[in-house]
């Protein structure tokens, strides 16, 4: 399959993500293998990690993801616009959200306080549907779910409306703060306090459904914490969720995007030029530069200004100075031993199999996360995609 992305007009010259659908389906083998009787849910937010939602969607199920994984209502509903029928959860709820358009659509969504609790069961009356919920319950990382000292009050409703048939518990979940740091002591205790809501919830009467509280990370470093269901983002694309640990390809995983352009411009400069904002580089010889027709507004990150490498011409080649809103300028060394010249492809990241940077030594040059540097790529940059899993017949 090859499909031209988003590429709408003011896209940014000569450049485009490529996708690779047929990787991306290898990667939920692997991880469908890893997670021995759980079953695999493939998180698709943020546009698919930046690889598009609805081809990565399908090219997930196709390698055996049984479930998908959004954060928001809208996302849910636009796999289910274009086709695809696999169970969705949805896990970011916010007053008034389009509940009614979510039930209807058969996306299963996320409970973690009273209040949602009673927007569902609104909806579910509105539409006559029972509404399907997944329980989220805070086990450590203080960020989204019950509160421990919310969780019996919130079971105790959640019980009546599952006895009045307005709901259904679908699944009882719950996320981790550090599971990609080997050793830590959150882990353990986190999966300590799962099993304790769990325990609580069959108390209160409430079947806690399928119970998942592994991420990337924790599905392949944990195997205590695999459950029923794991939810897999990163490792999905191809990208390692502990790099500290073990590469992607160590862990079997083979990075689907790669994203080039081609060098908008290349000048000769004497020792001493300043170059781009601030003048922070300086050349420290005579050198040839090459301007690249990327930036910060199509998710080069700015942090990486002088840090950041590409492949061109063969070869690695750093940023020189700060990477601008729609540019930046890399160092092809001294005069003469570079033949680049305007047109010339520019590997910004891949897989890293022909030499060029993956999105993790992105991530190092900036200091972040490789879910950062892709998942940031803006819509000047067209996908395309590659490959047949996945592809509607």
């Amino acid at each position: 399959m090859e499909a031209a992305g988003p590429g709408a007009p003011g896209g940014t010259a000569a450049a485009e993500a490529v996708v690779d659908l047929d990787a991306i389906a290898a990667n939920a083998a692997v991880l469908t293998a890893a997670v021995g009787d759980a079953a695999l849910m493939a998180v698709v937010k943020a546009d698919g990690y930046g690889h598009g939602l609805v081809p990565t969607a399908r090219a997930a199920l196709a390698g055996g993801a049984s479930w998908l994984g959004v954060a928001h209502v809208g996302e849910a509903l636009r796999l289910r616009a274009a086709g695809v029928a696999a169970p969705v959860l949805a896990w970011i709820l916010t007053p008034g959200a389009d509940l009614d358009a979510a039930l209807r659509a058969d996306v299963d969504v996320s409970v973690a306080a009273g209040w949602a609790l009673e927007e569902v069961v609104a909806a579910a009356r509105r539409t006559g549907r029972t509404a399907r919920v997944h329980l989220e319950v805070d086990t450590g990382l203080s960020r989204g779910g019950a509160a421990p000292h919310a969780w019996p009050a919130l079971l105790n409703a959640v019980a009546e409306r599952v006895a009045d048939g307005a709901i259904e518990v679908r699944g009882t979940w719950g996320h981790f703060a550090s599971a990609d740091e080997p050793g830590a002591a959150s882990v353990p205790a986190q999966l300590s306090a799962f099993e304790a809501a769990l325990a609580s919830a069959r108390a209160a009467g409430v079947d806690p459904g399928l119970r998942h509280h592994a991420n990337s990370a924790a599905a392949l470093l944990v195997p205590a914490a695999r459950y029923d269901l794991v939810r897999c983002g990163i490792a999905v694309v191809g990208l390692s969720p502990a790099p500290q640990v073990a590469s992607a390809a160590e862990l079997g995983l083979v990075p689907a995007l790669t994203l080039r352009t081609r060098l908008a411009h290349v000048r000769h400069v004497p020792a001493g030029a300043g170059v781009s904002y601030g003048h922070t580089f300086t050349t420290g010889r005579a050198s040839t530069l090459g301007l690249v027709p990327l930036g910060y507004a199509d998710g080069i990150p700015r942090h990486a200004s002088s840090a950041g490498e590409v492949l061109v011409d063969g070869a690695r080649r750093r940023v020189a100075g700060r990477v601008c809103m729609d540019q930046f300028v890399v160092d092809l060394g001294e005069p003469g031993a570079s033949a680049a010249a305007a047109g010339d492809e520019v590997v910004v990241l891949g897989p890293g199999t022909a030499g060029e940077p993956t999105a993790q030594d992105w991530a190092e040059a900036a200091g972040t996360i490789s879910y950062e540097v892709v998942s940031r790529l803006g819509e000047r940059v067209p996908r395309r995609w590659t490959g047949t899993a996945g592809v509607p017949a």
